[in-house]
């Protein structure tokens, strides 16, 4: 593992320094809010957007989010990113927890972290991605809110584990047979010149990535729709992509050992995408 680098509560410590108190409601209910983000060289891509998701969510949740300390945080990390990849992830927590009742945030805190990333290059992509269907469901304990990045994340780190030992890359969930997103990704369907996508909701989350791609898209003249899926509709897709912050566009090769449909648009997207974020 690449040496990591940690900002806690707005000041760099020794990774090794980094710990929180048995009675930290992020230990003991997962009570947290984080988002991840992609940074090349010393530059962090779409930063603005992944704050706007958090304090949306931190407002949803009554969550104490400092956003200009963190802002100046994540400037002080990136001017201290040597690698040309890095994967930061920022992490807020309410703090300590008396009982079985969310705590109060008198000592909430914030925690950024960076490592050294090593995204999909153009043979991973050219290859494209072996998924597999995820053995359990999707869930929101806080169904009558949207889907949010919380750290109580049992239900995609078990598919992920999932598939990993299987040999896939990403999991896909079902509901209802439908097809929703991946443990980690955003997923697309290209038939013709138009993109498919489900529609966010109680268990879609509202990937910065995926909105990206939508605007890339539409930029480039393809029909957007947000359109729930069956697994079968995606067998009969011209491409089918995934999306989040790290892997951007990733094709899909092959779902539950069905072979799926290859082009090449994806590329002219990315290419797009690429363009927009980087400017």
């Amino acid at each position: 593992m690449s040496q990591m680098l940690v900002n806690f509560n707005g000041r760099f410590i020794p990774h090794e320094d980094a710990c929180l108190p048995l009675n930290d409601a992020a230990l003991l209910y997962g009570d947290t809010l984080f988002e991840t983000f992609r940074a090349e060289k010393n530059r962090i891509l779409l930063q603005k957007e992944h704050l706007d998701r958090l304090s949306l969510s931190a407002q949803l949740l009554g969550f104490p989010c400092d956003r200009p300390r963190i802002e100046t945080a994540l400037s002080q990390m990136a001017a201290a990113l040597k690698s040309e990849i890095s994967r930061l992830r920022l992490t807020l927590g309410r703090g300590t927890s008396q009982g079985f009742k969310l705590a109060n945030g008198a000592d909430s805190w914030f925690a950024l972290t960076a490592v050294a990333a090593t995204p999909p290059n153009d043979e991973v992509r050219n290859l494209g991605a072996v998924c597999i269907s995820a053995p359990n469901r999707r869930t929101n304990p806080l169904d009558h809110l949207p889907q949010m990045k919380r750290g109580n994340h049992a239900d995609c780190l078990y598919a992920a584990d999932y598939a990993s030992r299987h040999n896939a890359r990403e999991a896909l969930f079902l509901e209802n047979n439908l097809v929703i997103e991946g443990s980690s990704s955003n997923i697309f369907a290209l038939f013709g010149e138009t993109l498919f996508t489900p529609p966010v909701d109680k268990l879609v989350l509202a990937g910065v990535t995926r909105g990206q791609i939508i605007s890339t898209a539409i930029e480039f003249g393809l029909q957007v729709i947000e359109e729930a899926l069956t697994m079968e509709r995606l067998f009969e897709a011209d491409e089918t992509w995934l999306s989040n912050a790290l892997v951007e566009i990733l094709p899909v090769a092959s779902i539950d050992g069905h072979t799926i449909n290859r082009g090449n648009l994806w590329h002219e997207i990315h290419t797009l995408y690429k363009h927009r974020t980087e400017t």
